[in-house]
């Protein structure tokens, strides 16, 4: 009625959660929104009204209009009737008795009299059709009869199947166990009298680790089968077979398919890099003890060799003969030909002084100016302090050729000359920041250019076009600007000792030889750390040396060759320098442990000279 104000909710069987966060709650019948009673009732006023309405009980919300609706006493009676399992409708009996439609018994009048169809008695001609289909395909194959059903087990034999040269599918690298070794004649009851061990050998056998022998077993002889005893290592064998079985981690190592002949780097045949010297053409004997030094004169002429007998021997190249004998008085430890081709002049280093000989040898002209050079020589008013003295030669000793001597405080052990020929270096064997001195002759003035010590020096060189000085100690060769008075590279040989070292007529490539028989190429405007090292040699390296003008350089050692490599440096700085070893030179006897003790070229044609122990010199061509 209008009084009860009939709301109805059109929105229909929906759920009605989808208006939870909309004011109403849908629509009525005139399309105006039902809102939702306010509800701003808290915990405390629910069970306010759960204690004091009576009704509070049979009271529930209505979803669809969300207004709270009071059960009558009918509706209560329906719920409770439906929740004991009942009908909700009170007058229904469900139990009432059933009527039959049909009578149980058979009559024998049909209820309908309609005759039976065509088609209940004739074949179908659909199902003809069907069937003939049917056959057609399984004529054809396209339709597979059912297979019978297998009653066999399911269970199987795991390795039946097992084809051995096959990779397991689980297991892609599968490796088979290896096979035991098949006994022999050693482990027979009776083996032949010579698989049987002496008591030397069965002494030996014992006293082995048994890793390291030979035999599992002592092979022993039993007259018959029967007499063999049970065997008492089996327990332990087969264990340790099993463990090699399950520990032995099998693992296929992939093998990469490379042709030997590409790892060997691609290098020029010798024969196409000639000349070089291959073989001995001269022996210059004379000599009693070992020959330490050589020198050649600058215009390849003349050959000079210091020895441990005490004696300066002067050579005529081609044809070996002595053409000159200088008693010295002590060991020559240095010799060293002015590379000045207008002066004719040898350092040589003795004990403790450096002696400045002229051989008077070849060319007039040439020895009679040289003296006239040194001749010349004035004086200072005032006397400078030096770090050695300068004498000049008595009488006696300007006979022998000695023209000037220069006294050092310590022996010496190296003696080189400057490209231009006027000042030379010296060693000298002492750990002091004097071990290093520059002299000039022309001034007679000697220096020492080191403040302090820096190591050992083995041995030193001035490059041959700029004002380089190079210092090789025990591992380092440092280079100097003498201009600016600074080290301008520390170059690292990677070698544990240098004991030589000789510098490119380019100026650009320096060979360090080692004692523990290494050569070391380092490219200057590359790096500080070689750029090659060559382990040619088997023992210590004693002396190397490069070619004023072939792209030559050598190696001598205490094995007692000389290898003769080829070391081009191209003008085209991206170009590495190739190095080639062409020749082993073989001569020299070696004596107390050594061999090769120097060696130099020839400074216009490709031969090379070596000294050594054995107290010979010898040319190669």
């Amino acid at each position: 009625s209008s009084l009860l104000q009939d709301i109805r909710n059109t929105v229909g069987n929906i759920p009605m959660e989808w208006y939870q966060d909309f004011p109403h709650v849908g629509y009525d019948l005139d399309g105006k929104k039902i809102y939702k009673p306010i509800r701003n009732k808290d915990e405390l006023d629910m069970f306010l009204e759960k204690m004091e309405n009576p009704d509070y009980w049979r009271t529930v919300q209505d979803k669809m209009t969300g207004a709270d609706v009071k059960l009558t006493d009918e509706q209560v009676e329906l719920v409770h009737r439906l929740q004991r399992g009942q009908f909700g409708d009170v007058n229904f009996n469900p139990y009432e008795p059933a009527v039959d439609f049909f009578t149980h018994e058979v009559m024998i009048h049909p209820v309908t009299n309609r005759p039976a169809d065509k088609r209940s008695f004739i074949p179908s001609l659909i199902e003809k059709e069907k069937v003939s289909k049917l056959v057609h395909a399984i004529k054809m194959g396209w339709i597979k009869p059912r297979k019978p059903k297998d009653d066999t087990p399911t269970y199987y034999d795991l390795w039946a199947h097992e084809d051995p040269n096959s990779i397991l599918g689980r297991h892609k690298m599968h490796v088979p166990a290896p096979k035991m070794k098949l006994p022999g004649h050693e482990e027979s009851y009776n083996p032949p009298p010579e698989y049987l061990l002496s008591e030397e050998e069965k002494l030996a056998w014992e006293q082995q680790d048994p890793a390291e022998r030979r035999l599992d077993l002592v092979p022993q002889r039993f007259r018959c089968l029967r007499a063999v005893p049970a065997y008492p290592r089996f327990i332990h064998e087969r264990f340790e077979r099993c463990l090699d079985l399950y520990l032995c981690p099998r693992q296929r190592k992939m093998r990469v398919n490379v042709d030997p002949e590409d790892l060997i780097p691609k290098l020029p045949k010798p024969r196409d890099l000639q000349p070089f010297p291959t073989t001995q053409a001269l022996v210059y004997r004379g000599h009693t003890s070992l020959v330490r030094c050589l020198s050649v004169s600058p215009s390849g002429q003349w050959l000079v060799s210091g020895s441990d007998d005490g004696t300066v021997r002067f050579w005529e190249v081609c044809t070996a003969r002595c053409m000159k004998t200088l008693p010295m008085g002590g060991v020559v430890k240095s010799v060293a030909w002015n590379p000045n081709p207008t002066i004719c002049l040898v350092a040589i280093c003795v004990e403790q002084e450096v002696l400045l000989v002229n051989p008077c040898l070849g060319d007039k002209l040439l020895y009679g100016a040289t003296d006239q050079l040194l001749e010349s020589y004035e004086a200072p008013e005032e006397e400078r302090v030096q770090p050695v003295q300068w004498a000049t030669a008595n009488a006696e000793e300007r006979g022998k050729g000695v023209r000037l001597r220069i006294q050092h405080s310590k022996a010496l052990k190296q003696v080189t000359w400057h490209g231009k020929g006027d000042y030379f270096a010296t060693v000298v064997s002492d750990n002091s920041n004097m071990q290093v001195l520059v002299h000039q002759t022309s001034k007679r003035w000697s220096q020492n250019p080191f403040r302090k010590s820096k190591g050992l020096v083995q041995c030193v060189l001035f490059h041959p076009i700029r004002p380089y000085f190079f210092v090789a100690t025990q591992r380092y060769v440092r280079v100097y600007n003498l201009l600016k008075q600074e080290l301008t590279k520390k170059l690292m040989a990677n070698c544990k000792w240098v004991s030589s070292m000789a510098i490119h007529p380019g100026g650009d490539n320096i060979i360090c030889g080692s004692y523990d028989s290494k050569l070391a190429w380092f490219d200057l405007d590359l790096s500080t750390r070689p750029y090659q090292l060559l382990r040619h040699h088997k023992k210590a390296l004693r002396s190397v040396a490069f070619h004023k003008h072939y792209p030559l350089f050598a190696s001598g050692s205490d094995d007692g060759t000389v290898i003769v490599c080829h070391g081009m440096v191209y003008n085209d700085l991206l170009q590495n320098p190739l190095l080639v070893p062409v020749k082993v030179l073989k001569g020299h006897v070696q004596t107390l442990d050594l061999g090769v003790l120097d060696v130099i070229f020839h400074p216009t044609q490709p031969w090379v000279f070596s000294s050594g122990a054995d107290g010979t010199v010898r040319l190669y061509t």
